[in-house]
């Protein structure tokens, strides 16, 4: 029998929304504080994706503030597909609030943001059998709303908050035979996160809850996968469910640390006298009956295509003269002169190495594995000096440094499970190569670069920096271990 493996989209992609069109499914994340936002993927069987773009790929559509905090920005989008158009609704937290953006193909473009006058977070879109356009939000309440022009029609009704768990959020909508099902997740997104449902006649309802919610939890279990909930359904088009979801796999000593942040994983789904049910989330599951795989981009980057991949991001912003591809040709150059300039990939992988080879011109550049501005470790290069800086909090150190040849230079970090008797969840040792070879400079716990040291929603981002000049970065490589 055929087997998948979870997570189907490793790293820092949570609460994740589906969509099927005929046979081809699309699925969008949660982005945060990073630009581009909310990334786009695209599969023919739900378990191997291939990243498309980005929705919000232009500063017209989001343009986070310079002091945007860590974890806010975009939060929870819903995905859906309408009368031959794609549309997607999402909260820009501290900024704009709701708003739909729209595209006739997944590629793009799409649209300028459209306002949507509904309070709260994770909304959701239905329509129902008139073609009335439904906006739920965490809490639980729905609104019937014009999503051209985001005016609420009627409401917003409280429709059902739940079994009592704290943080109510993640509504879905669904209309399966002659009953409006509304999944949510409860409990909030650490260890005690669920997904319950209910369901009744109307969007508007009243709801009942199933006798068995929470349908899914993974709580005070020793399961592997933890943390699962944020859940939504698909089905297939030989009828069979499906429930994308996040989660998370710590490792290391109590309580547990994750650093890759939710990722995204597949469960099947059966329905039984009228109710969806889901058996734990597996790190292996027989495979749905289609299956497709991709030619995936490769993980090296040299930088000589004509635009960046779609899968760098940066903190906030990337503004058109931070980076370029045609100032040094065959290379990326980051301007961090007028402030640091950063472009990162997602660590998708627990155990996994990248590289660099940098230019790093009269300024400090170098390879920074990130949580947020005030929990990341580096490696960088600043008057011919190659040093480890570990900012933890309020404390920046350096921790090792050695001298290097003018000119370009290899810098790496290579992150491993810790052996036994370890309390972190991963070692990253930090090399430098120099004329006799790779030289390791240092090696720091893991834990520090965690979720549960720095907080916030967000995961591990590894990448490419440069402040106060220019720096040239010849390629970037990233390979799983």
């Amino acid at each position: 029998m055929r087997t998948y493996d979870n997570p189907v989209i490793g790293g820092f992609h949570p609460d994740p929304s589906v969509c099927r069109v005929g046979e081809d499914y699309y699925l969008v994340c949660s982005s945060f504080e990073y630009f581009p936002g909310v990334p786009l993927f695209h599969s023919r069987d739900l378990v191997h994706w291939r990243q498309l773009g980005n929705v919000l790929d232009r500063a017209g559509q989001l343009d986070l503030p310079a002091d945007t905090p860590a974890s806010a920005g975009i939060y929870a989008p819903t995905l859906r597909h309408h009368d031959g158009r794609f549309y997607l609704i999402t909260t820009e937290v501290g900024g704009k609030g709701n708003f739909i953006v729209t595209a006739d193909r997944p590629e793009g473009p799409w649209s300028d943001p459209v306002l949507v006058d509904v309070p709260g977070i994770d909304p959701d879109l239905a329509w129902d059998e008139d073609g009335n356009c439904w906006c739920a939000v965490a809490g639980v309440k729905a609104a019937r709303i014009d999503p051209t022009t985001g005016k609420v029609l009627e409401g917003p009704l409280p429709i059902w908050s739940g079994t009592g768990l704290q943080h109510p959020e993640a509504p879905h909508l669904y209309r399966v035979g002659d009953w409006w099902y509304l999944l949510l997740a409860e409990g909030g997104t650490a260890h005690g996160h669920s997904v319950s449902i209910a369901r009744a006649r109307s969007p508007r309802g009243p709801f009942e809850p199933a006798p068995a919610n929470p349908i899914l939890s993974h709580r005070s279990t020793d399961l592997p996968i933890q943390s699962t909930g944020h859940a939504d359904l698909v089905t297939a088009p030989d009828g069979t469910w499906w429930m994308v979801l996040l989660g998370t796999r710590p490792r290391g000593w109590f309580p547990g640390f994750h650093v890759l942040g939710r990722e995204t994983f597949l469960t099947p789904v059966e329905w039984v006298d009228g109710w969806p049910r889901v058996g734990p989330v597996q790190e292996q599951h027989p495979a749905p009956a289609a299956w497709h795989t991709f030619e995936l981009p490769p993980v090296r980057d040299d930088f000589d295509a004509p635009t960046l991949a779609v899968s760098w991001i940066s903190p906030r912003s990337r503004p058109d003269d931070s980076w370029s591809l045609t100032r040094r040709p065959g290379w990326l150059t980051l301007d961090g002169r007028t402030g640091p300039a950063f472009l990162g990939r997602r660590q998708q992988h627990p155990d996994c190495r990248a590289s660099v080879r940098i230019d790093p011109g009269s300024g400090r550049a170098g390879l920074s594995v990130r949580m947020d501005e005030a929990h990341h470790y580096d490696i960088e290069v600043a008057g011919g000096v190659t040093s480890v800086v570990a900012q933890i909090g309020p404390v920046r150190q350096r921790i090792a440094s050695r001298p290097v040849p003018p000119g370009p230079v290899t810098l790496a970090v290579d992150i491993a499970a810790t052996g036994a008797g370890g309390r972190g969840p991963d070692t990253l040792t930090f090399s430098v190569e120099g004329p006799e070879g790779a030289v390791e400079l240092a090696e720091l716990d893991g834990r520090y670069l965690s979720t549960q040291v720095a907080g916030g929603f967000t995961g591990r981002v590894i990448g490419m920096y440069a402040t106060e000049s220019e720096a040239a970065f010849d390629w970037f490589d990233y390979q799983p271990q």
